[in-house]
């Protein structure tokens, strides 16, 4: 079965038409502003494990969203029944909704002058024929090569390949409507490494919105088996203050850590170790954060946010000096500030590179922890404590000597941010937050 069965590019005009309609029902209902998500998505994903097929499994699904606001109360409903009789019962859930909701003078559609106007290609949409016989394909192509780096002594422990795309349509009572329409591709391969009795997992994945931006099916397998192979015979190490580098795949939960801090719910709630810091040194003064829509095949790419606003294309910290927070329309008034155009996250949220390369950190580090997997939620926002398990490597003179775990790091995350030394220029491009691998130059870790 073909992912591209219904086409879902040529239904844009037909949903459009559809949510125009939900819109002027709405509307008879005496409401003065309204706004709806219209979505539909498909899919076909498969897993294998040793050379066996576990599951197939293909989806269609239709959702819708609606919020009303009578004034500044505020009803929301949802269903999975594009129906007309669902849809009526639907508007009237939300209505009812609405009347019985406290009154909150910051509720309301975003200001109708931010609007998005201009909607570019962002190149999130490459459908592609792909079959369930092909993926199992693949997915047995990456099984075979990870197992064969080792035979000896890796086992696989599951492939996934998966196929799909969506199409979101928004629109509200500004007479705004926009639609977005993306594709994904992806293949993951876990693997474990058997030695003796010890027995150590990892795994690897390809993602992309484009299938032919995949990585190969070998090469995930075998970056999955070398991976779980370099934690063969861990060690701990001495409880002491060590420089740690996070590797790129871990280093965009600081990232996320930091968006989390400066986003308007925190703010209002003064919730966050980082209130009233617009404009005030929070990073050491190399630090870059941009924000950026517009990046062609990004995962955050948007021409427009969840409320229809215009995104910004922006620099959140310059020269480690945070310029603007992360707000939607209700935070950014509660605030006395105007929306950033992040309702629904940020875009492309980039740290720039200072060095390099990973083996270029290493080196400048000399000494210390790389981070290459992290364990638990010890984060508390509203201090900023950070304390978290890790498992990785012991680095010495820049050269990694044995894999390490049962270690935990901690420190404050504004330590922390202060305290980055360099970043690697090996972005990680997976999300809608990027960033190389992130050299602190002191933690604490507690190991023997």
């Amino acid at each position: 079965m073909s992912t591209t069965d219904f086409n879902l590019i040529h239904q844009i005009d037909d949903l459009k038409q559809y949510a125009t309609k939900i819109l002027a029902e709405i509307k008879r209902k005496n409401v003065n502003n309204a706004e709806i998500f219209l979505s539909v998505s498909k899919g076909l994903s498969t897993s294998v494990r040793q050379a066996k097929v576990e599951t197939i499994q293909y989806h269609y699904n239709k959702h819708l969203n609606i919020t009303v606001y009578f004034g500044c109360q505020k009803g929301t409903a949802s269903t999975n029944d594009l129906s007309d009789v669902a849809i009526t019962k639907t508007i009237q859930a939300a209505c009812d909704i609405a009347q019985y909701t406290i009154a909150d003078e910051y509720n309301g559609l975003a200001d109708a002058q931010l609007m998005a106007t201009e909607f570019p290609d962002l190149y999130l949409h490459h459908p592609h024929p792909l079959s369930q016989e092909k993926l199992i394909e693949q997915a047995f192509i990456c099984e075979e090569h990870a197992v064969a780096v080792n035979p000896q002594l890796l086992q696989p422990n599951g492939v996934k390949s998966n196929a799909g795309e969506g199409l979101t349509i928004y629109a509200n009572s500004h007479g705004f409507i926009g639609h977005r329409i993306a594709s994904s591709y992806n293949l993951g391969c876990n693997i474990i490494a058997r030695q003796n009795d010890e027995m150590q997992r990892d795994h690897w994945y390809t993602v992309a919105h484009d299938f032919n931006d995949l990585e190969s099916a070998s090469a995930v397998g075998q970056q999955a088996a070398q991976r779980a192979l370099q934690r063969l015979s861990p060690k701990t190490v001495p409880t002491n203050i060590y420089p740690v580098i996070f590797s790129a795949q871990v280093a965009t939960s600081l990232l996320g850590h930091f968006i989390q801090a400066i986003s308007g719910h925190q703010l209002y709630r003064k919730t966050s170790f980082l209130g009233h810091s617009l404009e005030k040194q929070v990073f050491s003064s190399q630090i870059q954060i941009d924000e950026n829509p517009y990046l062609t095949k990004g995962w955050g790419s948007a021409a427009f946010d969840n409320e229809g606003v215009n995104p910004q294309q922006r620099e959140i910290v310059s020269n480690g000096v945070i310029k603007g927070y992360v707000l939607n329309s209700y935070s950014a008034r509660k605030l006395g500030m105007q929306t950033t155009g992040n309702a629904g996250g940020v875009h492309n949220l980039t740290l720039a590179g200072t060095v390099e390369d990973l083996p270029t950190l290493l080196h400048q580090m000399d000494t210390g922890i790389l981070a290459t997997e992290l364990m638990g939620m010890g984060i508390n926002l509203i201090t900023g404590d950070y304390s978290r398990g890790m498992a990785g490597f012991w680095v010495e003179q820049g050269e990694i000597q044995y894999p390490i775990q049962e270690v935990t790091i901690a420190s404050n995350l504004a330590d922390m941010f202060q305290n980055i030394q360099a970043v690697g220029k090996d972005l990680e491009t997976r999300s809608n937050i990027r960033t190389g691998s992130i050299l602190i130059e002191k933690m604490t870790v507690a190991g023997k």
